[in-house]
């Protein structure tokens, strides 16, 4: 029996790690579509597990947009929604890399320390050259781009701070 019980354990730890092969990509539901974002295991392997692990735990489902600066980026994954929040997880080393940040790159939002990443993101809406190589970069959009475009703006005079934020309605992943 044990034996039994041991064969059918490896073979479903088998099919979720076949399930799981190809490349890691985050579909965010907005309230216009979904944002597909490729990950970037092999430039940011410590955050792509953290957005993996999180996203696994549904922590970011109803998160809000906190933070969100025309022309520049959308900020999100403080279950705050202040900015200040964070995981239970400790933060992340910087995984700084010569990925640029272009239109659609995914960021680890952090403090001036740059190793306190911990589950803050955001999505750039233009080039934004100046973070190259200050800030980790870990996805970048493949498609839905224009319903980040939607989401609400921040007042330049708060520092882009929303009120009555856009949410993250759900996160789930995909592997292909």
């Amino acid at each position: 029996a044990a034996l039994a019980i041991f064969f059918a354990a490896s073979i479903a730890t088998s099919s979720v790690a076949q399930a799981q092969e190809g490349t890691p990509h985050l579909m965010l539901e907005l309230k216009d579509g979904t944002v597909d974002i490729e990950l970037l295991p092999e430039i940011a392997p410590q955050h792509v597990e953290r957005i993996v692990t999180l996203t696994g735990q549904g922590f970011y489902d109803g998160v809000v947009f906190h933070r969100v600066i025309d022309g520049f980026m959308a900020q999100t994954g403080d279950p705050t929604g202040t900015g200040m929040g964070g995981s239970d997880l400790p933060d992340l080393p910087a995984e700084f890399s010569s990925e640029p940040f272009g239109r659609g790159a995914i960021g680890a939002a952090r403090t001036a320390d740059p190793d306190s990443a911990n589950s803050q993101f955001f999505i750039t809406y233009a080039d934004a050259g100046h973070l190259n190589g200050q800030y980790t970069v870990w996805g970048n959009v493949v498609s839905g781009m224009e319903y980040v475009d939607m989401i609400k703006k921040g007042d330049p005079a708060s520092n882009g701070m929303v009120s009555d934020p856009d949410k993250i309605v759900s996160a789930k992943l995909e592997y292909r």
